[in-house]
């Protein structure tokens, strides 16, 4: 394939892995683990920290390497989705390869790749990729999220039994792949653990942490189930609760990782250095136009519970309007999630979006989501469906913060526009 030069032509090529039609291999990792043979098993050389959950995922799995980045030890990091570049998604100590060497280092893997005769999804083509990179690398450890549930998931190929799990808050989402129930889905989350794994997991409902105790059980894998009582330094700390509750779940695993590894701690220098930690998208504030915009990608009912939660308690007394597009595929209890940001706010800007990634992400109709708006109880309701006018709508109203939220393809085409990129 002809050399990628620049950012937008890494991207085309890599949309050019998108499967627009019906994949089998999509449920098994047959594929993925045949290319990752291929690639001589990169996956297996270096230590890995394996991160899964409904919600807290991504903020985990960046607290996770600013902690050992803190701590003094080189590490990879590879989240799902990016927000502004697929980059984002091959991290070596917390920074993107410049655009030069990605787009270097992507012609060479794909000339790789092409050679192996094996067809990847998008997905499965930038996980290989970043475990290349972080084998290329010589990574002391890499922080991996999980892109979809677990145990089909195309990061589940690191079969050494000193891997670490964590295992965030579980919840209802993507359904029609991880099943509609509770139990499905926290089978599916916890398809991640391996023979002799440490697994680490919030507290949380009793038949989840079952589950989970049960897949550990048959995989000869330990358990350490996190309280949420937190110590003074991570109460102090100046981050949203649920975000000092990651920070603190990460900590507990990298604790053990390095004492094992290292026979050392953390100090709570490191885990100061690791809460300031830059998670786009995440309770995310930008100044555009004179007024305060938070961006944060909550799609499910857990995460836009915690996301009100966290905005009432960082913003008390300040008056909120809300931007809002979901995609179709997380369209079940959407009046519930209504209610969840009525409680927040009653104006709302209803819009759509248009960015891909992994495969087609169709946005909910705005006009369907007005119906769901008025059962909920909002007293404005303002339909645009172009995404960068919904945008000028909401930096024009009076009050005095903007939050833009509901699916990250929402958020990852709104984020360059507030930043004036």
């Amino acid at each position: 394939m002809p050399i990628i030069t620049d950012i937008n032509q890494a991207q085309s090529v890599l949309e050019s892995y998108i499967f627009h039609k019906a994949d089998s291999a999509r449920n098994n990792l047959d594929r993925m683990g045949k290319l990752m043979d291929f690639l001589g098993n990169p996956q297996e050389k270096m230590k890995v920290i394996h991160i899964a959950g409904t919600s807290g995922k991504t903020s985990t799995a960046y607290f996770t390497a600013a902690l050992l980045k803190a701590a003094g030890y080189s590490t990879g990091l590879t989240v799902s989705p990016h927000i502004s570049k697929p980059s984002e998604r091959a991290q070596i100590d917390l920074s993107a390869l410049d655009d030069k060497e990605y787009c270097g280092k992507l012609s060479q893997f794909i000339d790789i790749v092409e050679s192996s005769n094996i067809k990847p999804s998008y997905f499965e083509l930038l996980v290989a990729f970043a475990f290349w990179i972080f084998s290329q690398r010589g990574v002391e450890y890499a922080v991996i999220e999980v892109g979809l549930g677990g145990l089909i998931d195309a990061t589940n190929v690191i079969n050494r039994p000193d891997k670490t799990c964590i295992i965030t808050d579980i919840g209802i989402d993507h359904i029609k792949k991880l099943g509609d129930t509770i139990p499905k889905i926290s089978l599916q989350k916890s398809g991640i653990i391996q023979p002799g794994n440490a697994v680490f997991m919030h507290r949380q409902d009793q038949a989840i942490v079952d589950i989970v105790n049960q897949q550990s059980n048959a995989k000869n894998a330990q358990l350490t189930v996190v309280d949420t009582d937190l110590a003074n330094e991570f109460q102090q700390l100046d981050l949203p609760m649920f975000q000092k509750r990651n920070l603190h779940l990460a900590a507990q695993a990298v604790n053990y990782v390095i004492d094992r590894d290292h026979h050392t701690e953390l100090s709570a220098q490191n885990i100061l250095a690791a809460a300031g930690v830059h998670i786009p998208a995440r309770m995310e504030s930008v100044r555009a136009q004179n007024k305060l915009i938070v961006l944060d990608g909550s799609h499910n009912e857990q995460k836009i519970g915690a996301l009100v939660e966290s905005m009432a308690q960082a913003y008390p007394n300040r008056s909120i309007s809300i931007l809002f597009a979901i995609g179709i595929s997380e369209k079940y209890n959407l009046l519930d999630k209504m209610k969840l940001l009525r409680g927040l706010s009653d104006k709302i800007v209803l819009t759509s979006f248009d960015r891909e990634q992994s495969g087609a992400k169709i946005s909910i109709d705005p006009n369907v989501l007005s119906e769901f708006a008025k059962e909920a109880g909002f007293k404005t309701i303002i339909i645009e469906k172009h995404a960068d006018r919904a945008l000028g709508i909401l930096l024009n109203h009076t009050d005095d913060i903007g939050l833009v939220t509901g699916s990250f393809f929402l958020v990852s085409q709104i984020r360059p526009l507030v930043l004036g990129e």
